[in-house]
């Protein structure tokens, strides 16, 4: 399944005209809750002030999105905007050599950059040099844009940084005895603005916000901490959640009934296998002396289940969904997808929890025995030459073997068969455990601090999942249950941080594959809350 076809899938469901979650969308339109008077004030900062204007704020709280707002805002004609990643060149070499490139000045010096500045303003026009990720700058090139943002009589450019906090602690470290900067920090929506921010993404996409639930926006609100960033993750997740629960329901109960041929054929390959090692076993219950031979027996016709044996032999059973399944990751295209999102729209092999179908070929199925029952009297062992062993090729193509030559059986005394107690009921195979690094359940997250943040990963429907990324990854990572629009999710978390920041830091250092699924910082407090409402 592609990424495609389950955006497709997902568009198609709630009948959106795309993604109204995505990074960049059609149409979209500025959303001046907390932001709209900070792009005033830094307007009006850059027309009447000389200082390095500072703009800070978590991760997800829309510092990219505001500078390119403030850059869509100015004149044109009169304001040339330079705009500098400091991602992978956060000294001052190369942030001089980007804005000496966007200027067109030859040397990436600071003298001959303010030069041209100089020249511009003769000309009537400013330069604003915004510069992104600015917490990855060096103490060498923020002493270069200090310099820049104080200039030269004549002229000088307006200087923006957009970074997270840590940017104004390492501004503080410069030791400068006057003011030479200004910060601006950006706040959280509050519950009413996340519900009208919302609503106008989804107006957007052609819907309207009554495809959440109050308790829904509540929800959304207090696991986002009311970052834009994490409102549309924790949003989309959400629908799709909802989406994978209305699928299954409908799905669920025609399962049985279109199972493709090829499955069929499997599990009946399986039957047989399992048959030929329940008769094989040592130790059961001798066979009667009528009938079939024990190599006919084993080699049943495809699809015929074999009817369990009164006299204690042992039952089969089949435990192959039990198996840990690989995590479906996602890859850095845009939009995002869930491993969730794909299984909803649709897979040839997998079920409606993201557990691949019992006997397809994903997974090899597991073969479980019983052992006789206690006080049960075990007829004598067949002889190694009265157990004939079928080909292994004959029994993976689940073809009829050539009968075998009848081996004389030697002459037995007859032994007189003791009368045995009624035989207890036969023991409950126990299923395979599965090891798991960290189990569900509220008891470390309930134990830990309520400020205190983990890093979560993503959610999902299906246990298995969640157990197999947890004994995958090891570590730090947990998983806890909750419930959503009535039915289970089992989200991962990563570690225990004392403060956001830490978390934020934390998430650098994931591998690609699990930052790829966006993971996001939240307070263990909303997750005690969690688990105690699913309590």
């Amino acid at each position: 399944m592609t990424s495609l076809h389950a955006d497709e899938a997902f568009l198609g469901h709630y009948q959106l005209s795309h993604d109204p979650f995505a990074p960049r969308v059609p149409g979209f339109k500025f959303f001046p809750a907390q932001r709209k008077p900070v792009l005033g004030q830094l307007h009006h900062l850059a027309r009447y002030s000389q200082l390095l204007l500072v703009v800070t704020g978590p991760q997800g709280s829309g510092k990219t999105l505001l500078r390119q707002a403030l850059v869509a805002s100015t004149n044109k004609q009169s304001v040339q905007s330079v705009v500098v990643s400091a991602r992978g060149a956060g000294d001052a070499a190369g942030v001089l050599r980007q804005v000496a490139q966007a200027l067109s000045v030859a040397q990436a010096e600071i003298g001959a950059i303010l030069a041209q500045i100089v020249q511009l303003a003769l000309t009537g026009q400013e330069v604003y040099l915004l510069v992104d990720d600015a917490e990855q700058l060096d103490e060498s090139a923020l002493e270069a844009l200090l310099a820049l943002a104080a200039g030269a009589p004549e002229g000088r450019p307006h200087v923006f940084l957009f970074g997270e906090s840590s940017l104004i602690a390492a501004l503080d470290q410069l030791n400068t005895e006057e003011e030479r900067f200004h910060v601006i920090e950006l706040q959280p929506y509050t519950e009413e603005e996340t519900r009208e921010y919302l609503a106008q993404r989804l107006e957007g996409a052609g819907q309207g916000i009554e495809l959440f639930s109050a308790d829904q926006i509540s929800d959304i609100h207090e696991s986002s901490d009311g970052w834009p960033g994490n409102i549309n993750q924790v949003a989309r997740d959400a629908m799709i959640e909802a989406m994978i629960a209305s699928r299954s329901a409908v799905k669920r109960p025609s399962m049985g009934f279109n199972m493709p041929k090829k499955h069929v054929l499997a599990i009946s390959a399986v039957v047989v296998v399992a048959v030929a090692a329940a008769w094989l076993m040592p130790g059961r219950s001798k066979a009667p002396t009528t009938g079939a031979p024990a190599n006919e027996q084993a080699q049943l016709p495809l699809g015929q289940t074999p009817t369990p044996n009164a006299n204690g032999s042992p039952s089969v059973e089949f435990a192959g969904s039990s198996q840990p399944m690989p995590l479906p990751l996602v890859g850095q295209s845009q939009p995002v997808m869930r491993g969730p999102l794909a299984e909803a729209a649709g897979g040839i092999s997998e079920g409606d929890d993201g557990v691949p179908v019992e006997g397809s070929s994903a997974v090899p199925p597991t073969v479980t025995t019983t052992a006789p029952p206690a006080g049960a009297v075990a007829g004598p062992a067949p002889t190694p030459a009265a157990r004939p062993t079928p080909a292994p090729t004959q029994v993976a193509t689940a073809k009829p073997a050539p009968a075998a030559k009848p081996v004389e059986k030697p002459v037995e005394k007859p032994v007189e068969k003791p009368v045995a107690a009624k035989p207890a009921p036969a023991a409950k195979p126990a299923e395979k455990p599965v090891t798991v690094a960290k189990a569900a359940g509220g008891s470390w997250y309930a134990g830990q601090a309520p400020g205190n943040y983990v890093v979560q990963i993503l959610g999902t429907s299906s246990e298995a999942t969640a157990q197999s990324f947890v004994k995958e990854q090891g570590g730090e990572y947990r998983y806890f249950k909750k419930v959503l629009n009535g039915k289970p999710l089992y989200v991962i978390t990563y570690g225990n941080f004392s403060s956001r920041d830490a978390a934020v830091s934390a998430i650098k250092s994931l591998p690609a594959k699990v930052q790829a699924g966006k993971p996001w910082p939240r307070t263990v407090a909303s997750v005690q809350q969690e688990l105690a409402t699913t309590r």
